[in-house]
């Protein structure tokens, strides 16, 4: 798996990747100096466990490590000048004991990738099978041939097992061959205790300021020939279980290794042994390949209702899939834990969670997997002491999430993007209400998102302002574009407030008796009907357009045309003083709000404010592509649209940021599935009731996808005339360059719905069948020098 490159059209395509496959990413040719970007790309998760997608044998390695959710450590936090109400500690997601080590010896060389002959050597992630496969063929530098091959899996339904399959055989003549299973203690932690029993044992190590433990208990089923050796012994830092053999040829020795991982509070460190060695006795008896089919029946019915069908861009397909699955790993055992924005495919951002989790992934949850969903808003709510102390701490009601964080606590220093990013509040109520409205689920609402939405209007009453004409402003804030910092009037964070509010209205007259055990009285109702009435949106004084904030239009641009694709990101090489008083956007802000709020705008106000804004999002956020691609397809720039969906959805496997090492970028990956179906589809869930507005981008013929709504699952299917089954189309005279969008019931019961605003209801076994209009073509928009995503994407690494 090379780097990227581009073809004549601009379009970027995979190096040494031959035909796509459209279910795997696959690695044809190792390449040592990319291992820190593979591990990340091959990283295999649960959502509590995550393991990095290293070599087997350890080395060479780029950035090996084990994670657990949640598993942190308390780091001081410094500050030249303290100020009243900066975090004094830290959270960092810490590396656990790594139980995947597993080295190969032939007679007495140690296999290693960089000596004697690699004859073959292919890694398979296979986004059906939710497994990583390696096949090699190696001959050691003494002349011994031998094959391997390895699987891993972390089985999502079973949270902290990991099981890898390890099978060595000759090739041509006989050999002595060992195999050394080991789990390493982290460096990270401190006190290990490695006791060795039968064919595993247990591995126990602890944090310091966190005071966390722990463990890892691991066994092994070996198979080989009647004489195969197996014994296992620890040292101070390792528990290693050795089987040796002699093989004739075709005999072959097979390794299971199956790794229980887990933490608790050190008190509890007794009965975690106990809970870990009980999960993996039963994975044990159940045997790998039990396992191997009950993680792909996981899997069959996750793409049953997730999968997006891409006909004409094999790449798209491929890089979709991709997305969706690291997403689904990354939330699917994430019960009273966050969702980090690197998932635990990394240690990028430290392990925290930010506001990805509500504006970005938690929409594609909400519609194709709500569970995973509704355990974020279990989290989030499992947060609300944390918050209320935090508002009090700023002198705010209510409740203040902080901006990012692992357990809840804030663990953000900078103050700009922390502290004064308030929008985090209201973003976390609009997720909340969201999963409602997708689900239909009273009990979460009554449990769950009334506290959240209640608490964070709170906040909004002591934020803001109203002035002499009545309007209500909120000052000295940051909304997402971190380059526009304590700037009074954020669009976005007052739109997202005035949503705050109305909801909070609502939910305290749907649930009197939550209201009540909360301190809401009919005077603060009232006054949160008043405030979200008088919200102000700020806007250009010359051309009345929406604005990003109060008089931000005034600013002088930042030169683009003097600034280098090397002096990017910009806050790598300019003092944010001198971008906070420029006209430049790091990512999408206003542009967000036209997505997230688009009943404050005009169908021509979102047009112009996408254009102006066009040219001044430098994208130094990889959070930015998918809104910009879902806010093209709205005002009618597909081409565009289409440059962004991808960048979007290649942003790790071209790593058009460079920093894939890292971590992949989860919010970047659930708005590659929000840019095909938000964007191509049209899909709009707000309110509870569903809306499409389909249309395909030049080069697509088709696309399909699923969308679950309050019990029903949807599929709507767009395709160009002449492609798929040949239906005709009603209402229209096969507009839209010839599409046409199928709708089809495929589980539950009727869902209404509309089409390019034509209200109609889906009846189970009754597809519905519509012509797209037709669209008008529009001169395509700017970007700043170099910040085009078709350069973004030449320039992939």
């Amino acid at each position: 798996m090379g780097s990227a490159g581009t073809d004549g059209a601009g379009r970027s395509q995979s190096k040494g990747l031959g035909a796509v496959p459209p279910w795997a990413v696959h690695e044809g040719e190792l390449d040592v100096s990319a291992l820190e970007r593979t591990e990340s790309l091959f990283a295999l998760s649960d959502g509590r466990v995550g393991v990095r997608g290293s070599l087997d044998e350890g080395s060479p390695c780029g950035s090996p490590g084990t994670y657990l959710s949640g598993a942190y450590e308390l780091w001081p936090m410094t500050y030249p000048e303290y100020s009243y109400g900066y975090p004094q500690v830290q959270e960092r997601l810490v590396a656990v004991p790594d139980p995947t080590l597993v080295e190969l010896f032939v007679g007495a060389e140690r296999f290693d990738v960089r000596t004697g002959q690699l004859h073959e050597h292919e890694r398979t992630l296979d986004l059906r099978a939710g497994t990583l496969r390696r096949e090699v063929e190696w001959t050691s530098p003494d002349g011994a041939r031998v094959r391997v091959r390895s699987e891993r899996v972390v089985p999502l339904q079973r949270p902290g097992l990991l099981a890898v399959d390890y099978r060595v055989s000759p090739v041509g003549e006989a050999r002595e061959v060992e195999v050394r299973s080991a789990v390493v203690c982290s460096a990270q932690l401190h006190e290990p205790v490695v006791e060795p029993v039968a064919r595993g044992g247990s591995v126990r190590q602890r944090t310091d300021g966190s005071a966390l433990a722990v463990a890892a208990v691991v066994d092994h089923d070996v198979t080989g020939p009647a004489d195969t050796e197996v014994r296992t012994h620890g040292t101070a830092d390792r528990l290693v279980t050795v089987a040796r053999a002699r093989l004739a040829p075709g005999e072959e020795l097979r390794v299971v290794k199956l790794v229980a991982l887990g933490w608790s509070a050190q008190v509890d460190r007794e009965a975690l042994l106990e809970q870990l060695r009980t999960g993996l006795t039963e994975g044990l008896r159940d045997g790998w390949e039990h396992l191997a089919a009950e993680q792909r029946a996981v899997l069959d019915d996750f793409w049953e209702h997730a999968d997006v069908r891409v006909d004409g861009d094999e790449e798209l397909q491929q890089a979709v899939r991709f997305a969706l699955f690291h997403v689904f790993q990354a939330a699917a055992q994430a019960t009273d834990r966050g969702i980090p924005a690197k998932g635990l495919t990394g240690t990028g951002y430290d392990g925290h969670t930010f506001w990805d989790t509500e504006v970005f992934v938690m929409p594609m949850l909400n519609h194709v997997w709500p569970q995973a969903a509704l355990e974020a808003l279990r989290w989030r709510h499992a947060m609300l002491p944390a918050a209320r102390e935090r508002a009090r701490e700023l002198g705010l009601a209510g409740a203040t999430f902080p901006w990012r964080t692992i357990t809840g606590r804030e663990s953000s220093g900078y103050w700009p993007a922390g502290t004064a990013a308030v929008h985090l509040n209201a973003d976390i109520a609009d997720a909340a209400v969201r999963h409602v409205h997708a689900t239909g689920d009273e009990d979460a609402a009554r449990d769950l998102v009334a506290d959240l939405v209640l608490e964070t209007a709170r906040t909004w009453v002591v934020l803001g302002r109203e002035d002499e004409q009545g309007r209500f402003h909120v000052d000295g804030v940051t909304g997402p574009d971190e380059y526009s910092a304590l700037v009074d009037d954020n669009a976005y964070t007052n739109l997202m407030a005035q949503a705050n509010l109305r909801a909070a209205v609502d939910l305290a007259g749907r649930f009197p008796e939550r209201a009540r055990a909360l301190g809401v009285t009919d005077e603060e109702v009232a006054g949160w009907t008043r405030l979200a009435d008088a919200v102000h949106v700020p806007r250009d004084p010359a051309t009345g357009m929406p604005t990003q904030d109060e008089g931000c239009t005034q600013r002088k641009r930042w030169d683009f045309e003097g600034t280098s694709g090397e002096q990017y990101p910009l806050a790598d090489h300019f003092p944010y003083f001198s971008l906070y008083r420029r006209q430049v956007a790091k990512q999408a802000d206003l542009v967000l709000a036209l997505h997230l709020r688009p009943e404050a705008f005009t169908a021509e106000e979102k047009r112009a404010a996408f254009e102006y804004y066009e040219e001044l999002t430098v994208r130094d956020s990889s959070l930015s592509a998918s809104v910009q691609a879902v806010v093209a397809a709205e005002v009618g720039h597909l081409g565009l649209a289409a440059d962004y969906a991808h960048e979007a959805a290649f942003v790790d496997l071209h790593d058009l940021r460079g920093k894939t090492r890292d971590g992949l970028h989860i919010a970047s990956l659930a708005g590659a599935w929000q840019s095909l179906v938000a964007g191509y589809g049209g899909m709009r869930d707000a309110d509870g009731r569903l809306a499409f507005a389909p249309r395909l981008p030049e080069g697509l013929r088709g696309l399909c996808f699923r969308t679950r709504h309050r019990g029903s699952c949807l599929e709507v299917s767009i395709a160009r005339d002449g492609e798929g089954d040949g239906e005709e189309a009603e209402g229209g005279d096969g507009g839209g360059g010839g599409q046409r969008a199928t709708y089809t019931v495929v589980s539950g019961g009727p869902v209404s719905t509309s089409h390019h605003g034509e209200g109609f209801t889906v009846e189970p076994g009754s597809p519905c069948t519509f012509a797209v209009p037709e669209l008008q073509p529009l001169p395509r928009p700017s970007q700043p020098a170099g910040c085009d995503p078709r350069e973004v994407r030449s320039r992939a690494r």
